[in-house]
């Protein structure tokens, strides 16, 4: 194995991203540093290196044991790199799935049947008395009484 790879393919390589493309737009967009520096997907890495890769809510540490350009099997990632994210990033992680909150920018498509089943609840009056209009009782002959009976 090589002493040195392209960052965009060992990150596809050790599965970090699907495709090349999408670790190339996280270099790019500033969401990947090497050793504490944002980086370029044509950056080199090399054994020992720190990557940090941040996908929201949580930023991602692996410190690279192997520097690969092939993408290699789930069972033999151990062999390239080591995860040391910190177990407070994963608790964000499971916050956020707790929480069931999806990132979506406002009046960017259609709400989905959950979302809309959500707000008809929320804009349903939650307190109204079906039967309240279905009395008898004459309010104005009731407040008559009552003025005829202020004047006695």
């Amino acid at each position: 194995m090589n002493a040195e790879a392209r960052l965009d393919k060992w990150l596809w390589a050790a599965r970090i991203f699907k495709t090349r493309t999408l670790a190339a737009d996280a270099c790019k967009n500033g969401r990947v540093q090497i050793n504490g520096a944002q980086a370029k997907p044509a950056r080199s890495v090399k054994v020992g290196d720190r990557i940090s890769v941040r996908k929201s809510p949580v930023t991602y540490t692996f410190r690279i044991k192997s520097a690969i350009e092939k993408r290699v099997g789930a069972k033999l990632l151990p062999d390239v790199y080591e995860n040391i994210t910190t177990p407070e990033q994963y608790e964000l992680l499971e916050l956020s799935k707790i929480s069931g909150f999806v990132n979506r920018a406002r009046g960017t498509g259609r709400p989905t049947k959950k979302d809309r089943r959500a707000l008809d609840e929320f804009t349903m009056p939650q307190f109204f008395d079906d039967d309240f209009f279905d009395d008898e009782t004459d309010w104005g002959d009731k407040h008559a009484d009552l003025s005829e009976a202020s004047t006695d």
